[in-house]
């Protein structure tokens, strides 16, 4: 709630976290070099320091921002010990990744197993010591109630009942109510003789049943006072879309978004995905070979399939398939209609007649879909996203809420892919795993999928 000061104080944490880390490789050095020989005389030489900086380099800063993601920072006055470990485990084990995935392309090497062991127990213990110093130092403040803003709060009586119900102890740290203000009973004389009474930097306005123009009084008196004003933008009651600021044309602008919004995350997944897709190409060169002499061999006609698919909000693209049905595919479907088995625009059926015995194949084992990593590079689709319909599906979609799946890029796996696939016959089904993906997205979550998609491949869940 007090918006840039607690985004300041977050960053401090993950600035000294991220140096508290980059200590802990240097001692888990130390340990290992200087003092385990000690103790241990026969124990081998490990390399200086200088072998161990890209060690550092990838630890120091990315940990703080996989926690963050993790919510390692977030209630901490509430959180259990387990909770956090949890939280930390799962950090480590993403950026264990990244050093896996350091050592094996960029062929670096970690010189000591012991350094990283010494270095990730010191690391996490110092972790979570500093939580439960932070952790006790804002229940002390809660206590003392020292350092706190002196506020007031205004509004409707209801809306300042609903205010104070909502606010978190970590926001309650940071501020003393001093005094509320029904603004619908009371004048705005009476707001400024509180300000002068109470010293009060800055007045919260809880304004969801109170009349702009009220509002619009209220917020005069305070820019004449010095005083900030802050306005609860809840006003608009939203079911799905958050709320943000941002500005345009000068103008202040109040956003509803329902889609993940522009973050470092975002920019993660962004990256994840070209270079996912560059490295995925080359290692299936071998894939694409057996693709194109298979399907050479077993059908007449192209080897790649190119259909008109629905991208980010709608917009067309040419996706890309090896080509798993014969020539006429597209012409016979109109006599198949009678046996689709999926309800609503989707059309899919099992053991589908024009599929030849090859292409059979390469749908069992996904092998189909490889030439859609050129539409990741292209960045028309992502590696984590909807699946992408054809157009002519999307046009006979009839509820306007399942559109909603085309507010984020289309990807290559997705919890429907992961959880049914072709096992899934309710459109409905499909289209509310696509919105509980949205509605939850985190690059975290995209993570997950992709290690669960390899699994459920060679599985062959549901594929047909």
């Amino acid at each position: 709630m007090l918006g840039r000061k607690q985004e300041i104080n977050l960053q401090l944490t993950e600035l000294f976290d991220s140096a508290l880390l980059a200590f802990c490789l240097w001692f888990g050095h130390f340990l290992r070099s200087s003092m385990v020989p000690v103790f241990l005389s026969d124990v081998p030489e490990i390399p200086p320091l200088e072998k161990f900086y890209w060690v550092i380099a990838v630890v120091a800063p990315f940990t703080p921002i996989v926690l963050e993601a993790r919510g390692f920072y977030s209630k901490i006055s509430h959180k259990t010990t387990g909770r956090s470990v949890r939280q930390l485990a799962e950090a480590l084990a993403v950026i264990g990744m990244c050093i896996a995935f350091c050592m094996v392309f960029f062929k670096w090497s970690v010189e000591s197993r012991a350094v990283v062991i010494f270095s990730v127990a010191l690391g996490a213990l110092s972790l979570l010591l500093r939580e439960a110093w932070q952790r006790d130092r804002l229940r002390h403040q809660l206590i003392s109630g020292k350092g706190r803003e002196r506020v007031i709060i205004a509004g409707a009586q209801t809306d300042l009942d609903a205010f104070l119900t909502n606010m978190t102890a970590e926001q309650g740290a940071e501020i003393e109510i001093v005094g509320q203000l029904d603004i619908m009973q009371h004048p705005v004389s009476d707001l400024v003789a509180a300000l002068h009474e109470h010293s009060i930097s800055r007045v919260l306005f809880a304004a969801q049943h109170v009349h702009f123009s009220k509002i619009e009084e209220a917020v005069q008196a305070c820019e004449t006072e010095g005083v900030e004003a802050w306005i609860a933008a809840d006003f608009f009651q939203t079911a799905i879309a958050r709320p943000t600021f941002d500005v345009l044309g000068g103008r202040l602008m109040l956003v509803f978004h329902s889609t993940p919004q522009a973050s470092w995350e975002l920019l993660c997944k962004g990256i994840v995905d070209r270079v996912g897709a560059l490295m995925m190409l080359v290692l299936s060169l071998p894939l694409w070979l057996v693709a194109i002499i298979g399907v050479r061999l077993g059908s007449r006609g192209p080897i790649f399939f190119k259909q008109e698919r629905a991208g980010h909000y709608g917009r067309p693209f040419v996706m890309w398939k090896f080509r798993t049905m014969h020539q006429n595919a597209e012409a016979q479907r109109a006599e198949l209609e009678t046996h689709n088995e999926m309800d609503g625009p989707v059309f899919k059926i099992t053991n589908d007649p024009r599929i030849f015995a090859f292409g059979r194949w390469l749908r069992r084992t996904s092998i189909d879909e490889l030439p859609q990593l050129i539409n990741v590079l292209r960045g028309d689709m992502s590696l984590v996203g909807p699946r992408p319909l054809p157009v002519y599906e999307i046009q006979r979609i009839e509820k306007h809420a399942q559109r909603r799946r085309l507010s984020v890029k289309p990807g290559l796996t997705c919890l429907w892919q992961v959880t049914g696939r072709n096992g899934i016959k309710n459109f409905e089904e499909w289209v509310a795993l696509d919105l509980k993906y949205i509605d939850n997205w985190s690059f975290w979550l995209d993570l997950k999928i992709l290690a669960q998609t390899l699994p459920a491949v060679i599985r062959g869940r549901g594929a047909s």
